[in-house]
């Protein structure tokens, strides 16, 4: 029993200590996944499996782990919903890339978000210049909403994860 205790608490710090690193690596490195992302996370998850099992390697003991990962999950989830201050510590707040076609390059630089990455966005959402963009945020979840036109304002969502597209048969 003393072994399953030892699994919980192990999983339960592998668990903070990814969303304390999650938390200062920042949010555009959420969403925007490329080969040397899903790299890096695959060696993590290979590199925190012993912390949190140790040497048991049972099935019961992987599941626990998986369980408690779940849980943590779970209650975290429900602490931010009901608890704004909580949520604003664990999540960054979304940032104001463009306003009325004005860039906030202080904010770009902070970010690290490229000219080539907002072009590459602001195209995603059939807008060619940056005049045309009458807001531009990074949302929490590290992708970038637009808001444009003049009269009738047009809102798209463009999610920088690339979708598998699917066909019609």
């Amino acid at each position: 029993m003393n072994q399953y205790l030892d699994i919980i608490i192990r999983s339960g710090a592998v668990y903070f200590f990814m969303v304390i690193a999650l938390r200062l690596f920042g949010k555009k490195e959420l969403s925007q996944l490329n080969t040397s992302d899903v790299i890096l996370i695959l060696l993590i998850s290979n590199s925190v499996q012993n912390a949190m099992v140790g040497n048991n390697t049972s099935l019961l003991g992987g599941l626990l782990a998986a369980a408690v990962l779940f849980l943590i999950n779970f209650i975290l989830k429900k602490l931010m919903f009901h608890y704004k201050d909580f949520s604003t510590l664990l999540q960054q707040k979304p940032e104001i890339l463009i306003h009325d076609g004005t860039l906030d390059f202080k904010i770009l630089s902070r970010l690290n978000i490229t000219s080539d990455e907002l072009r590459e966005a602001m195209r995603e959402h059939g807008i060619e210049y940056f005049s045309q963009v009458k807001l531009a945020m990074l949302e929490v979840d590290g992708n970038i909403s637009i808001i444009s036109g003049d009269k009738n304002l047009k809102q798209t969502h463009y999610k920088r994860v690339k979708k598998l597209k699917k066909t019609v048969s």
